[in-house]
């Protein structure tokens, strides 16, 4: 991992704040690459003051970022502070939204062992209870079904050639942003962090799956994409995840879907169109940890035959899709049924936990 630069140039955060980004919603002005460069390298060093850093980012929060200086983000976070370790095979990689779910099972880790038991490879990555929401999210529910999260980047390589699903864990592969996580935690809103720690992408993988919350997002993110020089994805989907998850939702679900070269489509999924009738009040759990983890551990036993099957083969299907590994939604969940019931989603749990 390169360490973070200690010679700057022109622009300190004050700076930035006085004459660029600071003057309100309305009439501030956008960074140009370098100056969002900077202002991360700064950031990343510890160089600037918290009453400073805590302005910058809601600066950044009230007049939002371009793609440019997201991009610009993503490529000083990629350089300074992630370590990636690439597995032999090509993993999609699940990045979601790091500060985890209040209500609703977490169906992520599920639906990534479906997706390896059927022959496409997945990589989970996330923090441990992330500002803002400090919520449920893979690490934990991997932890209650006695996985091992807390690897060396080179181990999260490693499992996920051994079983076909890996994890790789924030504070192992991305020190210099879990380091800003008391800041972050004192903001009490979301930051530009956020954003661009999900596209860390530590396994260097081809095909991303992420989430948002209006069609313009995902357009911002697969944007990012274009204009990083840091990220090699060839493809992403986004969807209208629950809680802001990669889980697709009961009902209508909205998805962006993205190729090198090409337009961003989108497009509708219909789960009553895949004879799922459900509702986002039926995948509510009481203990958001607990629970997922014993869904997850009794779908992929082939013990439970309701709403949480449905769903954890829905989005299994998906990620089999996403990685063009099979042609449509139906083909994806034929095979995601196939692994469950002869064993294989089950034996893959069983490899993760023997890891």
């Amino acid at each position: 991992m390169a360490q973070a630069t200690q010679e700057f140039g022109e622009w300190p955060l004050k700076r930035l704040m006085t004459e660029v980004v600071g003057s309100g919603p309305k009439s501030a002005d956008d960074m140009n690459r370098e100056q969002a460069r900077e202002a991360f390298q700064r950031i990343l060093a510890g160089e600037p003051d918290a009453t400073t850093l805590g302005a910058f980012w809601l600066a950044n929060r009230w007049k939002r970022n371009n793609p440019e200086e997201l991009a610009a983000y993503t490529d000083v976070m990629r350089e300074e502070s992630v370590v990636t370790a690439e597995p032999d095979c090509d993993p999609v990689d699940c990045g979601a939204n790091y500060d985890g779910k209040h209500s609703s099972a977490v169906l992520g880790v599920g639906a990534g062992i479906v997706a390896a038991a059927a022959g496409t490879p997945v990589v989970a990555h996330s923090g441990d209870r992330v500002p803002t929401q400090k919520a449920t999210a893979y690490k934990h529910v991997l932890d209650e079904l006695g996985v091992r999260t807390e690897l060396e980047p080179d181990e999260s390589a490693d499992m996920v050639d051994d079983t076909g699903f890996g994890f790789y864990y924030q504070p192992k592969f991305n020190p210099g942003v879990d380091d800003l996580y008391d800041r972050r935690d004192e903001m009490g809103v979301r930051t530009f962090v956020n954003t661009v720690e999900t596209v860390a992408n530590p396994a260097n993988a081809d095909v991303h799956l992420g989430s948002f919350y209006h069609l313009t997002f995902a357009k911002k993110m697969t944007d990012l994409m274009d204009e990083s020089a840091q990220l090699d994805y060839s493809r992403a989907i986004f969807f209208q995840g629950m809680e802001g998850y990669d889980d697709i939702r009961p009902g209508y679900t909205k998805v962006a879907e993205w190729d090198e070269g090409e337009e961003l489509a989108d497009y509708e999924i219909e789960t009553a169109e895949y004879g799922m009738d459900m509702e986002n009040e039926d995948l509510e759990v009481d203990d958001v940890t607990a629970d997922s983890a014993t869904i997850t551990e009794e779908v992929l036993a082939g013990d439970r035959e309701d709403h949480f099957a449905d769903a954890i083969a829905l989005n299994g299907a998906f990620r089999m899709y996403a990685r063009q590994d099979v042609d449509s939604l139906d083909d994806g969940l034929e095979r995601a049924r196939e692994v469950i019931s002869d064993g294989s989603a089950q034996a893959v749990l069983e490899d993760l936990r023997a890891f």
